[in-house]
This record gives C-alpha cells, structure tokens and sequence, in this order.
C-alpha cells in the first residue's frame, strides 16, 4: 500500500475520504467559506484546501463524481485531472456545468475523486514503421456500434 502525505490548509475542513471498502477513489470536498453558483456551461477552479505528497511512481488523478454528473450535470473541465508526483500546490478542482440549470457548490461538499495510481515513464523508440495489425488504422466506430 502506497502512503500519501497530506498537507491540510487553514480553509479545509475536511480530509478526502474513501466511503466503502472498495471504493477506488476518496472523495474530495469544497474548501470554500461561501456557496458558489456555476451558471450553464460556467467553468470554475474550485480549492480542495489540501497539498499532497505522493511517492516516487505515483500520480493523483482528479475524477468527477459519478451522482454530481448524472443528477446535476457538474463534471471536471478535463475529464480527467493528472496530479505529478513533483507538484507541492493546493489541489484544485477546475469543474464545469453542462446541464441547462445552474448549480450551486456549497462548503464542504463533496466534489471530485482523487484516485492514486502507479505510472511508468516510457522511453521512446523511433521506428521506420509499426507493426501491421488487423486493426490496423480502423478508429472512431471501426470496431463495431
């Protein structure tokens, strides 16, 4: 098991949490003082109140929450947020509001998922060409429906 060390800012109140045995990721909270409206298609960088250490190997990755995105239509701006294991800044949360209603983050609420995952760096190889598969260049659909 990997340890990561958290740095708790003076505006958190609440440490990212796992909420069942099984979950994958914790569940990281607004660090905010005050309720923040995102209008339709608004984006915002929302604090989490924290710094993080992670191990060699390591990244954070910043994942919208599953329930914020199907009843309210918040997600994260990037899909997907990458944390390197060399970054010492507060962890932000860029979210944005694609439903047609707005929303409101209230303090303290639960907003994002950090999943910790291990990484390679990999070394890179010039070729004069790939290996031919029966794929091949088929994207986008090629696969079936």
């Amino acid at each position: 098991m990997t340890v990561l060390k958290i740095e708790r800012l003076p505006h958190n109140k609440v440490l990212p949490e796992y909420k069942t045995d099984g979950a994958a990721g914790m569940d990281l909270c607004a660090a905010i003082d005050k309720p923040i409206e995102l209008k339709p298609l608004e984006r915002k960088l929302i604090p989490t109140g924290l710094k993080i250490e992670l191990e060699h190997g390591y990244e954070a990755q910043i994942r919208p929450r599953s329930g914020m995105s199907i009843k309210h239509g918040i997600t994260l701006i990037n899909c997907v947020g990458t944390i390197d294991e060399d970054y010492r800044g507060e962890v932000c949360v860029a979210v944005v509001n694609v439903s047609n209603e707005p929303y409101t983050i209230e303090p303290q609420e639960r907003i994002a998922q950090m999943v910790i995952t291990k990484y390679e760096q990999a070394k890179l190889e010039v070729v004069a060409e790939l290996t031919e598969t029966v794929r091949g260049a088929g994207g986008f659909g090629s696969t079936g429906k």
